[in-house]
């Protein structure tokens, strides 16, 4: 079976995991997140370059012994290590791991002290009282265990996959089918076209000569691990990821109305519906039909003008104001890739960064982009080589230095300064005031209550050389739940203070929501969108913000980073 790098970034850390809980030397443990981010974000399938004998140590992260690993688990689709530690210890810890309330050693305590492999014993234990009485947990603790074993537990329930492994899995099935003789029109429908962050099932579309032998090529593709059903007009396969794809083959005439119905959502689909029922339209999958005459349906573009609406976007179809604002034609004029001036978090080698000052600036450069800024971390993140006020005014006389070799492009002198317990900055404002853009951030102390880290971030903001509220949230999607904090409030306070909020582009965090972008856009507050970028590769990542944005109905205005340098510089800087 063929081997994704998401394969191998998901044993990479799995075993990083496993060494965690038994505290492992740190700096191992590090070398195989950074292998796993490494793999993650390459475009080139490494199984190729294994395949091809190429040299993965010029890989950033990637030793000798790492290379063999990769090699191994391509050629075996496993890694032995990776099965001695699952005879060691139960795989449901990891699981375990990915709570926000319990780490690596609260983990191993559960495991040696109660015998909790996973998280249905876990939720046991904390129904019947019994980790409370565990040196270092409490009551407290163990109230916040049982939510949270209780959240995955119905999160587990319906399954779905966050939109970068759906990509990097249904972007190569989309190069092989795109192959087929007699193809004309191949789209992915559904939750996938909308940009959701995560996705179910995927809808794919096709239109096609007649004598296609589309349906084969899709059921004999080299990842399917299981026919669900083969027809002529529709099929359906589980890919061996677990994700479930369904071909469909439509007619020319109705490939409009097709691509509205599967690209949905349901809820605005039945609105659709009933704005055509006004005029005695009918509107379903095959096109527009008056007194069963056809009468549109080959375009998205007809079906909406059917029913006297301009085209609306994918991105907005949620039934969340999108119809109401097309009939008064005030659709939003939505954020795109190429509205973009530069990337306002990224981080090189003086902290967790795998790459240097100068080939992440090249990087972005070649990106087209005006200006990057670097921000590595402060001091607080001693585990990722965070920055004292020496090192900073180093960094600061370096971009001075790096940026004399360039006539159009900056590095903006930034960090990404931690907001201490208390709600100070982790750099004092003599080191803050040297530097354009201050990145600030949550990294500790996560789980204060929703009013104290409010408070917390609130007193952050009154410092006058905040600038930049990252990843607001603090969430891994489907991982890490959000902490709490109360951001409509924070975002009133930032028009206040000239503050402005980040949507990062990591499509892991996607930290804010699109519920959170429309909510900045209203109330009036800038949104950096970010790829806290920690290589070359993640500076793609935008892509995932945009589509973010775009859920969240952000213009080109509502951006801070479509602004040109100087002018950025003019807004960002509040003293």
């Amino acid at each position: 079976m063929p081997i994704h790098n998401s394969d191998i970034a998901d044993i990479f850390n799995r075993v990083a995991d496993f060494l965690d809980i038994q505290d492992k030397n740190q700096f191992r443990i590090r070398a195989y997140r950074n292998a796993a981010r490494t793999v993650t974000s390459l475009s080139k399938n490494v199984a190729g370059l294994v395949e091809k004998d190429e040299d993965l140590t010029r890989l950033s992260g990637i030793g000798k012994d790492l290379a063999g690993k990769i090699k191994e688990i391509v050629e075996t689709g496993t890694l032995k290590q990776l099965e001695e530690l699952e005879k060691e210890m139960p795989p449901g810890l990891l699981q375990m791991m990915k709570m926000s309330t319990i780490g690596p050693k609260r983990v191993k305590a559960l495991y040696e002290n109660l015998g909790v492999r996973n998280i249905k014993e876990l939720e046991e234990m904390a129904k019947g009282g019994k980790i409370s009485d565990l040196e270092g947990f409490g009551q407290k603790t163990q109230q916040k265990i049982l939510e949270e074993a209780q959240r995955i537990r119905k999160r587990g329930k319906a399954h779905r996959t966050r939109l970068v492994k759906a990509e990097r899995v249904i972007q190569p099935l989309l190069d092989y089918l795109q192959e087929t003789k007699g193809l004309k029109k191949l789209q992915v429908a559904g939750s996938f076209r909308r940009c959701k962050e995560t996705v179910g099932d995927i809808d794919v579309l096709a239109t096609c000569k007649r004598g296609s032998n589309i349906m084969d090529r899709f059921v004999t593709y080299e990842d399917v691990k299981e026919i669900i059903a083969k027809g002529k007009t529709k099929s359906s396969v589980i890919l061996r990821t677990g994700l479930q794809v369904d071909l469909r083959v439509v007619q020319q005439v109705s490939y409009g109305a097709a691509l509205v119905y599967f690209t949905g959502s349901k809820a605005h689909n039945i609105a659709i519906r009933k704005r055509g029922q006004k005029d005695d339209l009918k509107i379903n999958e095959y096109g527009v039909f008056k007194n069963d005459e056809r009468v549109a349906g080959k375009t998205e573009e007809e079906v909406y003008h059917s029913v006297n609406l301009t085209y609306i976007e994918p991105e907005l179809r949620e039934n969340n104001g999108e119809i109401e604002a097309a009939v008064q034609n005030n659709l939003p004029d939505l954020i795109e890739l190429s509205d973009l001036n530069g990337d306002l978090q990224s981080h090189t080698k003086e902290s967790d960064g795998k790459f240097s000052m100068e080939e992440m600036a090249e990087a972005a450069k070649d990106l087209g982009y005006e200006y990057l800024a670097v921000t590595d971390h402060s001091k607080r993140v001693a585990m990722a080589g965070g920055l004292d006020e020496k090192r900073v005014e180093k960094q600061i006389e370096k971009v001075e230095k790096v940026n004399k070799n360039y006539k159009n492009f900056r590095i903006i002198k930034s960090m990404e300064v931690d907001i201490l317990e208390d709600g100070s900055l982790d750099l004092p404002n003599s080191i803050l005031s040297e530097l354009e853009v201050v990145v600030c951030a949550v990294h500790y102390h996560r789980d204060m209550s929703r009013k104290k880290q409010t408070k917390r971030v609130l007193k952050a903001m009154e410092n006058p050389f905040f600038h930049i509220l990252a990843h607001p949230t603090g969430r891994i999607i489907g991982e890490r739940e959000p902490y709490e904090i109360d951001l409509e409030e924070i975002m009133k306070e930032m028009v206040n203070n000239g503050c402005f909020i980040e949507l990062n582009a990591q499509p892991d965090r996607l930290d804010i929501s699109d519920t959170y972008c429309r909510m900045a856009r209203e109330i009036g507050v800038k949104v950096a969108i970010s790829t806290d970028a920690h290589s070359i590769s993640d500076l793609n990542f935008m892509r995932f913000g945009i589509y973010q944005g775009r859920r969240g109905w952000l213009e080109p205005d509502d951006v801070l980073n479509t602004r040109p340098y100087k002018s950025l510089l003019k807004l960002v800087q509040r003293n």
